[in-house]
């Protein structure tokens, strides 16, 4: 009777997990201005449990740089498979001889299709940048399509 009712409780909680999370990883290309040190570039973001993510973006509109997110997702009910989304992180960017270093945020939409591996997130991701030239960032607007897998 143990096994029995140990098995039916491993199915219902793997049946929760698939359906809070649309997919487990994800990666792509985010467009933006180029006016942010990260914007423009690649994307690969994968989730560390059902609505917690780590996201990385290459950035290559200026020069060359880096971004770590740590994202939290929450579901909107009113739309299946429509998250809304909120982190921050760190990045580093070189542009010919400058070095910039600073914190991100981000908040944003994330939608996943349901019967092709794509995903879409329109996002805003601000910066302030620490390191070279103290500054605020605000115009890191950005659209991301990801292959999901």
């Amino acid at each position: 009777m143990k096994k029995i009712i140990f098995l039916i409780t491993l199915f219902v909680a793997v049946a929760v997990f698939t359906q809070a999370q649309n997919y487990t990883s994800a990666i792509g290309v985010r467009l933006g201005p180029n006016t942010a040190n990260i914007t423009a570039g690649f994307t690969f973001k994968h989730f560390i449990n059902e609505n917690t993510a780590l996201e990385a973006i290459i950035g290559v509109n200026n020069g060359l740089g880096i971004c770590g997110l740590y994202e939290k997702h929450f579901d909107i009910e009113a739309v299946k498979n429509l998250q809304w989304l909120a982190g921050f992180g760190g990045y580093v960017a070189f542009t010919g001889s400058n070095t910039a270093i600073g914190a991100a945020g981000i908040v944003g939409l994330d939608y996943k299709f349901e019967e092709i591996p794509l995903n879409l997130t329109l996002d805003w991701k601000p910066e302030l940048n620490i390191i070279s030239k103290v500054g605020f960032e605000s115009s890191g607007l950005g659209l991301s399509a990801r292959f999901t897998f």
